[in-house]
């Protein structure tokens, strides 16, 4: 694809297939996206329709390879036979066998199986005579294409030159050196000169071989009723070459016609253009670079254990990575990467997590705690059982959203599509009406004789004004100014842990000037502790927990939770077992009810109380009132209609949301809280952080609604949440931003993910996406500018005042520059730094001491 025109057209195409939902056409990736109905179409329809319409497909991946694994099978084999084998293996969906190449493709259920069971299979099946290893694939397709063409147009460029430097010398050079002039201007026949064969005979391969990609591409668009950069080249070239043969051929049988011929504009301006594309090529290669450093992440090999009964170490193994299993353990030396997503069954160490969440300091891990496949093991050895691998890993799912960001077009895009549309065929009625007005100008002697030079008359001045303007208007740069910064954008968000799902998402973080606040997990830790229990019945504690857990085990809140983990220090075992809850209710927002030894047990909060008609005693008041005073959580226990106890649970600030929040203000962002929390609680929380507008109480249905009212307000509205009971705000919201999400990066509700679950990261992301804006709108400015100025100089506008004007060799240089300058453009965000202000940020330690009046 050359510009815009082929990228909408092709769309346009996929679109109107039968059974394609949604189709995206990347201009800067060079890629296409399709989500499609499997029932009504294939991949290979799909294929075959880009193919009709003119351009050249590979499929990259569908959503069949997700779990599915190339087998090379070596030995006297009997396909038949493996095939029957491996179906019979649980999990395993299907076999294609490609016998021509000894290769076996197996689709299965990775929660049930895996390649290392095909291969014994295999190994099984022949009795050690078949051997099977994972198939040899081109390492990075799109890598190996973009390398290919990179060649391409680099060796089509020398060459180019080869043909070109010997045209230009002879044409504007040679001519003023004495003695080869003589020699150039020898007539051959009539007045044909041996300078005019040489350079028809040195361009003609440069404009029918070295530029017939041009013709092929004119002829593609044209043939789908389109125009494209192939065809204003095209025509411009060709104006240049076939009137230079004219020329050459009148002068062959004019006895008098002096030939005047434009071989080295055509020569020229295709090196130039060569030249331009490998370039843009070379640039927009370096555009894509978070994706390839994230796909390097994975190691090449594993060390796999082998463990008896008792789960102690018999044997290790080293294996390719790509075999490992869900459930496997591997070990991980230090120094090494770790393989897959899972979690530590033995020892400790510190890993650095920074290529997956950016998060720079080294996190400590031991027994029970998960990570992130691709990280790096600093110190101790790890033994690590494999939970996620292959294409469920944090790392593919990350790959994968990043790759549907680069994709996803921002809305400003639609600009450039919309001019697309109109730019070529406009250029080419610009071009010729230049070529009229300077011929007719001449033709009636509309300006001095003296404006012509001497080595052209009034037509050729024409047809070099109109092919300048041909060729001068790049519709590239227009096509590239929106993507590859959104490429460029997406990828430094992504590494620093800043996933920014597309090109809507950046454009609408660019303009957020009002950010809702969930409480619990966003502003606070989210790991709430029970601070202070107050009894109000005569009843031991660990009677009263055990009631209380026993209703509270059901429920997902963190609250909830709270509880159930507190009331484990009542217990001698580890993982008690809690009496039987019947009739269980979750009240969201509020609490819950339920019946446990025939006691009617409800935990929540003072309104789940008003509902019931359950009076709330003076003192279970007065201690409620403290515990709001001290931004504490106050929870309301009942036992068959008669309060029994208050527990106060504390959910501590996160580190540096006061800073936060300060620096918001200062960008001219107004923040607000919305929780479902008490008032008391949330406004002291609120007065701690610096926020001054709190909706307390507020059921995730009514949080979506608050955000909706600030829209109808006139504010762009950003929700932060963490993307559980905030789905329907995060959704609501111009831009919903998910923190605390950790490696669940699967969060549909949300634009942008805040891997590092730092508050910190929101300023982050608004500043990166306003950066990225900053940057489209630069580029625009330089590809419209360069056409608005471009053009009108291209056409002569200065020439009458200034006898200046533009040969069509340095226009197409020109114009071979404004697509690589608007691609370096995007480059430099590359270098981009998070504010300042946010390296300075205190970030302070959390210590929860939990305590109880027991």
């Amino acid at each position: 694809m050359s510009c815009t025109s082929c990228s909408s057209t092709l769309e346009s195409v996929l679109q109107a297939l039968d059974g394609v939902l949604e189709a995206r056409v990347g201009l800067a990736t060079e890629e296409a996206q399709v989500h499609y109905n499997p029932i009504l179409l294939t991949t290979n329809h799909i294929l075959q329709a880009i193919q009709d319409s003119g351009f050249e497909a590979q499929l990259i991946s569908s959503s069949q390879d997700l779990s599915k694994i190339d087998l090379l099978v070596e030995g006297d084999i009997t396909m038949k036979l493996i095939e029957d084998s491996l179906q019979t293996l649980p999990g395993v969906l299907a076999v294609d066998i490609t016998t021509e190449l000894n290769k076996i493709s197996v689709s299965y259920k990775p929660d049930v199986t895996g390649p290392r069971n095909f291969i014994n299979v295999i190994h099984e099946t022949g009795n050690g005579n078949f051997k099977a290893k994972i198939y040899p694939t081109e390492e990075g397709q799109r890598d190996s294409h973009r390398r290919q063409e990179t060649k391409q147009y680099y060796r089509s460029f020398l060459w180019s030159l080869v043909f070109t430097i010997p045209v230009f010398l002879t044409s504007m050079v040679l001519m003023y050196v004495p003695g080869v002039k003589d020699s150039l201007d020898a007539k051959i026949v009539n007045m044909l000169t041996v300078g005019e064969v040489a350079r028809w005979v040195l361009s003609t391969p440069v404009q029918f071989v070295l530029g017939w990609r041009f013709y092929y591409g004119s002829y593609k668009a044209l043939r789908r009723g389109s125009a494209n950069m192939d065809v204003l080249i095209a025509l411009g070239t060709n104006a240049a070459y076939f009137y230079s043969v004219y020329s050459v051929l009148r002068a062959a049988t004019s006895p008098h016609f002096e030939g005047n011929d434009f071989f080295e504009t055509s020569a020229m301006l295709i090196s130039f253009i060569l030249l331009g594309k490998y370039l843009e090529i070379l640039a927009k290669g370096k555009t894509s670079d978070a994706i390839a450093k994230l796909m390097n992440l994975t190691p090449d090999t594993a060390v796999l254990l082998t463990l008896d009964g008792d789960g102690s170490v018999v044997g290790e193994e080293e294996i390719d990575s790509r075999l490992v299993q869900k459930n496997d353990v591997i070990k991980v030396v230090p120094g090494a990467k770790v393989a897959s997503d899972g979690f530590v069954v033995w020892g400790q160490s510190h890993v650095n997590e920074s290529m997956i969440t950016g998060e720079a300091r080294p996190v400590a891990k031991r027994k029970g705690d998960t990570v992130i496949g691709g990280t790096v093991n600093e110190n101790g050895v790890l033994h690590v059982k494999a939970t996620r691998v292959g294409s469920e890993s944090a790392l593919s799912q990350i790959v994968r959203l990043v790759e549907s960001a680069q994709m996803a077009k921002a809305p400003v895009q639609k600009f450039a599509d919309r001019i697309s549309k109109y730019f070529v065929p406009l250029v080419i009625i610009i071009s010729f009406t230049t070529w009229l007005a300077w011929f007719l100008a001449g033709k009636y002697h509309a300006y001095p004789k003296s404006w012509i030079p001497s080595s052209m008359d009034s037509f050729e001045l024409a047809l070099q004004f109109g092919i300048s303007v041909m060729v001068i208007a790049c519709p590239c740069a227009l096509g590239l100014a929106t993507p590859t910064a959104v490429m460029v954008g997406t990828g430094v968000g992504a590494s620093q842990g800043v996933l920014i799902k597309g090109g809507q998402a950046l454009e609408s973080a660019h303009k957020v000037d009002c950010i809702v606040f969930d409480k619990t997990g966003t502003l606070t830790v989210g790991k709430p502790v029970i601070v202070r229990t107050e009894l109000l019945t005569k009843m031991v504690l660990q009677e009263f927990y055990e009631l209380v857990a026993a209703a509270e085990v059901n429920s997902e809140h963190p609250l909830a939770k709270a509880v159930v983990e507190y009331a484990k220090r009542f217990r001698d075992e580890e993982n008690p077992s809690w009496p039987e809850a019947r009739d269980f209710v979750s009240i969201t927002g509020h609490g819950v009810k339920a019946s446990v030894h025939n006691k009617e047990i409800i935990v929540g909060n003072k309104s789940l109380f008003a509902d019931h008609n359950i009076a709330i005693p003076d003192d279970a008041e007065y201690i409620l009132a403290e515990a709001e005073k001290m931004a504490q959580t106050g929870i309301v226990v009942s036992i068959n209609g008669k309060v029994a106890g208050v527990l106060a649970v504390s959910d501590p600030l996160k580190p540096g949301a006061q800073e936060v929040i300060s620096i918001l203000k200062s960008m001219k962002i107004k923040s607000i809280m919305v929780t479902g929390d008490n008032f008391g609680t949330a406004s002291s929380i609120a007065r701690e952080v610096g926020i001054e507008n709190v909706i307390a109480e507020a059921k995730p249905d009514q949080k979506a609604e608050k955000v909706k009212d600030l829209q109808a307000s006139g504010y762009t509205v950003a929700m932060v949440g963490d993307g559980i009971n905030d789905s329907p705000a995060l959704v609501a919201a111009d831009v919903g931003m998910a923190i605390g999400a950790g490696t669940d990066i699967a969060i549909e509700a949300a634009d942008i993910v805040l891997m590092k679950s730092n508050l910190e990261d929101v300023i982050t992301a608004i500043d990166l996406s306003r950066k990225t804006f900053s940057r489209i709108r630069l580029n625009y400015f330089w590809a419209l500018g360069y056409n608005l100025l471009g053009i009108p100089i291209a056409a002569g506008a200065l020439f009458p005042s200034t006898r200046f004007r533009l040969p069509p060799w340095i226009a197409g240089a020109a114009m071979a520059a404004s697509s690589v300058s608007v691609v370096c453009c995007s480059l430099l965000l590359k270098y981009y730094r998070r504010p300042r202000k946010l390296d300075n940020l205190e970030i302070r330690g959390i210590r929860v001491e939990s305590s109880s009046d027991i």
